[in-house]
């Protein structure tokens, strides 16, 4: 297939991308800078919403990856905006850009995430759950929001809701590798909120799944296997062979971090793969300590 990908430079996109290309597929990226013909690139501009149009005429698929790092920085004002506008309005553009093909593709696969269910405590959230409350889940509501028109247009859409990807290259594991391993890992909070992470080979076997088989609307991007963050710290310093003893209580996360420690460190989502598993998609990693394993050896 003819496949485009915006975010191809992120952590999941550049080895999607790659994984695709060796599938034999014909990729082409979404750039911000001048695009260059010979490596499929295609030029967009989310600020001015504008986008080299008659170079999407052919595309077979699209997969959204594009949005601002959520965890990039401490969550003013500005920065929510920031990762809100990201989403939405580059969402906006592709959408109302695929409309107006001559042959619209068949599918877009869009990045959402699993805020979108806020904080639900211990409560198993499959893709019918409802939606949490909460920044990070209105904008996961008004993120999913747009691409509704181009399902209403007769193109199958799916939102994946991606939980904590876990990859030696970058994401949280790799901010986390250090402190561990100079012991001073530990449980944030009570630890008893539920993590619901995947592995970052399953992330992107997930997306190219989701190109050829007919999964559609929400599906949550997770392992089948949620932990506690008490779990997650415990397995962590047994992997790396360190003490995790150095916890820190939630009143300081929510003093130095306010909303981003909430919903991103306090907040439980127990998410579990219902469409995948429906769907016949075969983990390759549903393990936790098996996946550590894989990116923290050395």
């Amino acid at each position: 297939m003819k496949v485009l990908v915006s975010g191809a430079s992120g952590l999941v996109g550049a080895l999607l991308t790659a994984q695709l290309t060796a599938e034999q597929h014909q990729v082409y990226r979404l750039v911000r800078r001048q695009a260059s013909n010979a490596h499929g690139e295609i030029c967009w501009n989310i600020a001015s919403q504008e986008i080299e149009q008659e170079k999407l005429e052919g595309i077979d698929a699209v997969i959204h990856l594009s949005g601002e790092n959520v965890a990039g920085g401490y969550w003013t004002a500005s920065r929510k905006r920031a990762i809100l506008s990201s989403r939405v309005e580059s969402t906006r553009l592709l959408c109302k850009t695929l409309l107006h093909l001559k042959r619209p593709p068949r599918a877009f696969v869009s990045a959402s995430a699993i805020g979108y269910y806020g904080n639900q405590g211990a409560t198993l959230l499959a893709e019918d759950a409802p939606m949490g409350t909460g920044f990070l889940a209105d904008v996961c509501r008004q993120w999913e929001r747009e691409s509704a028109v181009l399902r209403d247009h007769g193109m199958r859409v799916v939102n994946m809701r991606i939980g904590i990807v876990l990859a030696r290259q970058g994401g949280m594991l790799a901010q986390m590798r250090l402190p561990f391993q100079l012991g001073l890992g530990g449980v944030l909070g009570d630890g008893r909120q539920y993590m619901s992470w995947i592995d970052i080979d399953d992330a992107v076997r997930a997306f190219a799944f989701a190109l050829t088989q007919s999964l559609h609307g929400p599906v949550n991007l997770v392992s089948p296997n949620p932990v506690t963050n008490r779990e997650f710290t415990k397995t962590l310093g047994s992997v790396l062979r360190r003490p995790t003893v150095c916890a820190v209580p939630a009143l300081v996360l929510r003093t130095l971090l306010r909303d981003m420690a909430r919903e991103m460190f306090l907040t439980s989502t127990r998410a579990v793969p219902g469409q995948l598993l429906e769907r016949g998609f075969a983990f390759q990693y549903p393990n936790l300590e098996d996946s550590l394993r894989r990116h923290l050896r050395p």
